[in-house]
């Protein structure tokens, strides 16, 4: 009787598993084939370059870079912006040095003097937080910044963000002639050590289809995203909505930007801009850890059963096919026919649900522009997002542990 209840048991997790990662594939092969994406650079001229209102003369942008000890990234991302086409006759790039520890700041300077931008760029002091308010996250720099920004359009990307040359002037363009007032790009994904290999793809797999872009941009529905790397936004509108000073207790700003903009009756677009836009998130498995511990939470609506369950399908899906197929192989090979049967079956089920494992990736790979490195770790990347989702819930509710980049995200 119980190796009948463990074979059941096999077979139904088996299928489950087979069934979920159809059931992801075939929804993110539908949701991406509908999703808008960065339009492709045009001989545009000045003249061809006006706002909502048809005015050309008072187009500006400030570039802005919110930096926390990223004196590992600040030279790779803001000598892309500075290698940029120029989006507008004027623009600026500010970066704001939120108090780091490292030196980042000095890095910027002789990142611009190098590249001889010190005209067209600006180094800002964030300054210590207010005792008495609670700031969490980049929210504090990005508002220090916008106390001396004047410009029509005010675009925040983060430092681990390096930018290809026409993308600054693709995403101004389409922005106003969508009359968004808030234009985000999907980036690319760039996986660098073997952490963010395991875990990344799979994570980008859930957001892809629990946030659909098409429902994102559709302004009846109730779906609202956009990408925190690189957020365009019209200043009018982002001043309208109190902007990171109204959000300032808010971890996953992105997500509570987008949908304030949504709810206050302002346009959000976003699309997919993997051709101009790489991002680099993690250097580590601790930075990563840390990261995502800090969101998962949060991203799934503060919902304890929501978040706890999201973390079990996925090692429902990517780790247990791993961990039954050569269990369920070995048992079919030792027990009696009418067992083996069923053992046989989850084998075949937990093979096919690999097999659809690799069609992801290949997928991934090509819809992405990630390559199928480490594919065969998705198991593991499995298990620890399945870790990721309690401690998430722990440290979120709780606030012990609860920190980004070393700096406590908890209430008290």
């Amino acid at each position: 009787m119980t190796n009948l209840i463990v074979s059941l048991l096999c077979l139904a997790l088996t299928l489950s598993s087979f069934l979920g990662l159809l059931i992801l594939l075939l929804g993110l092969r539908r949701v991406f084939r509908e999703a808008p994406q960065l339009n492709p650079l045009v001989a545009i001229d000045d003249e061809a370059v006006v706002d909502g209102n048809g005015d050309r003369d008072e187009i500006s942008l400030t570039v802005v870079i919110p930096a926390f000890n990223e004196s590992l990234n600040i030279q790779r991302s803001l000598g892309s912006v500075f290698q940029s086409l120029p989006p507008c006759s004027n623009w600026r790039v500010v970066v704001v040095d939120d108090m780091s520890t490292d030196s980042t700041a000095d890095l910027a300077q002789q990142c611009a003097l190098a590249m001889h931008e010190q005209d067209r760029f600006t180094l800002i002091q964030a300054g210590p937080r207010p005792p008495t308010e609670r700031w969490v996250g980049k929210n504090w720099a990005c508002a220090r910044a916008m106390e001396q920004v004047k410009s029509t359009w005010v675009l925040f990307i983060d430092a681990d963000v390096e930018l290809r040359p026409t993308a600054l002037r693709r995403a101004l363009f389409q922005a106003m002639e969508e009359q968004a007032d808030l234009f985000s790009l999907a980036p690319r994904l760039v996986c660098q050590c073997q952490a963010e290999w395991m875990v990344q793809p799979i994570m980008a797999s859930l957001l892809g289809l629990g946030f659909p872009i098409v429902e994102a941009n559709n302004p009846s529905s109730d779906v609202a995203f956009a990408a925190g790397p690189f957020m365009l936004f019209r200043r009018d509108a982002y001043e309208a909505i109190g902007g990171h000073r109204a959000l300032a207790g808010e971890v996953v700003e992105d997500l509570a930007l987008a949908r304030t903009i949504k709810t206050s009756g302002f346009r959000l677009r976003y699309v997919l801009g993997l051709d101009a836009l790489d991002l680099q998130m993690y250097s580590d498995l601790p930075a990563l850890w840390e990261g995502w511990t800090k969101n998962w939470f949060l991203g799934l609506d503060r919902n304890i059963p929501k978040a706890l369950a999201a973390g079990g399908v996925v090692v429902l899906m990517f780790a247990s096919p791993w961990i039954l197929f050569p269990i369920c192989a070995a048992l079919a090979l030792l027990l009696p026919l009418d067992l083996m049967k069923i053992f046989v079956a989850s084998s075949l089920l937990a093979a096919m649900a690999l097999g659809l494992q690799i069609l992801l990736r290949f997928w991934i790979k090509d819809r992405f522009g990630v390559p199928m490195k480490f594919w065969w770790l998705m198991g593991v990347g499995g298990l620890l997002v399945g870790a990721i989702a309690p401690v998430s819930v722990w440290r979120s509710i709780t606030g012990r542990g609860w920190t980004w980049k070393g700096r406590s995200l908890s209430l008290n």
